[in-house]
């Protein structure tokens, strides 16, 4: 199933729909303003929260926490001695780490599991200026949370080059 993600999304404070392939609406992403730090949610069409996402406060390197029904779900940071600058790491908290690579700034780059793609993002198969697909490859993946994995390692990625 392929997500549209419009790049706006990474300003925090406003909402945003994302849409599947076919222009439906299917996640609202609900910018929190006025926070200390950068934080938003992911909801569904009913208004239902699926996803918090918020950017840990003390932390060495710049971390993003994804939870689900107040509980902890996944951190992410940049993959320690990666020689890759685009290269994070997703722990999640039942052990499971997803491996985050490519040119993330240019919205071209995958999600994988132990070697096994889980979804790709990309802007090559789009016409929409300001939009990437999230292109989930597996059935039986959370698209929500990998939606969130790409949204958190933009912004990472985005901070990091200091475009914040």
């Amino acid at each position: 199933m392929r997500y549209l993600v419009r790049d706006r999304l990474l300003g925090f404070g406003e909402d945003y729909w994302i849409e599947d392939d076919h222009g439906d609406k299917v996640f609202l992403v609900d910018g929190k303003a006025m926070r200390l730090r950068d934080t938003f949610q992911l909801k569904d069409t009913r208004g239902r929260v699926l996803i918090d996402i918020h950017q840990k406060m003390l932390a060495l390197r710049d971390t993003m926490i994804i939870e689900r029904d107040g509980d902890p779900l996944a951190t992410i940071k940049r993959k320690r001695l990666s020689l890759l600058r685009n290269h994070y790491r997703v722990s999640l908290v039942d052990g499971t780490e997803l491996d985050v690579s490519g040119k993330i700034l240019d919205r071209e780059f995958a999600v994988d599991y132990d070697n096994e793609l889980l979804a790709q993002i990309s802007r090559r198969w789009l016409h929409v200026r300001d939009t990437y697909g999230v292109d989930v490859v597996r059935e039986d993946a959370d698209p929500a949370l990998l939606i969130a994995v790409a949204v958190c390692v933009i912004h990472l990625a985005e901070k990091e080059r200091g475009d914040d």
